[in-house]
């Protein structure tokens, strides 16, 4: 089966421009944006399992540490993702703290979840629904740009209260935490070359063709 690579193509990972390769090391660049293009990521299994990793490590601190802390005249109140959809919910916004709970709680596990799927099956180069897991590949990326709603929601709670002279309110240690959860996350996909899916499918198709 021929594949781009074999007629000489490559894909700008910049700007999506199909480029030609070309002989010259001085002359491997997308002749649109004029970055470097290359076939393949470089040790992509081995990149993409160290953000991994150090994103699952971090998203401990970024939902035990409070994520604000108010202070008022009863005193300082301080408040982790999970007590604040809590506190939404409790107090007519369930919008707001099903938006928090799902930006802040399920998208980050499901999509480490997805990204060690993609990992351990390109590292054992599996043939198992290619397909399927091209597409999941798209989806995290998609997906990546609205990791940090719960972010803005606390950007947004913190200027409305500072509006208010009763009770001042800051960030806490925990979004620390999380902005780094959701950068290494982003840079857990962005390492991830999807063309080792189907690496196997191609081996084993080529395989079976008549010499």
């Amino acid at each position: 089966m021929m594949t781009a690579a074999d007629k000489g193509l490559m894909v700008c990972r910049t700007c999506g421009a199909l480029c030609r390769r070309v002989r010259s090391i001085s002359q491997t660049r997308c002749p649109r944006c004029f970055d470097a293009v290359r076939f393949r990521k470089r040790d992509s299994i081995g990149r993409t399992w160290a953000f991994l990793i150090a994103a699952l490590i971090l998203y401990i601190p970024a939902n035990v540490l409070p994520v604000t802390e108010s202070h008022t005249l009863f005193g300082t109140q301080r408040d982790t993702i999970m007590s604040g959809i809590v506190l939404f919910w409790t107090t007519g916004s369930p919008f707001i703290a099903a938006v928090i709970f799902a930006a802040s709680v399920m998208i980050p596990i499901l999509k480490c979840i997805a990204l060690a799927l993609l990992a351990i099956t390109a590292q054992r180069r599996s043939r198992w629904r290619p397909q399927q897991r091209a597409k999941l590949y798209r989806l995290i990326e998609w997906i990546g740009r609205w990791s940090m709603l719960d972010v803005f929601v606390v950007a947004i709670v913190v200027a409305l209260v500072h509006l208010r002279s009763l009770a001042t309110i800051h960030a806490g240690p925990g979004v620390a935490a999380f902005g780094a959860v959701v950068v290494l996350t982003m840079l857990a996909s962005k390492s991830f070359d999807p063309r080792l899916i189907w690496d196997p499918v191609e081996t084993n198709h080529d395989s079976r063709q008549p010499r």
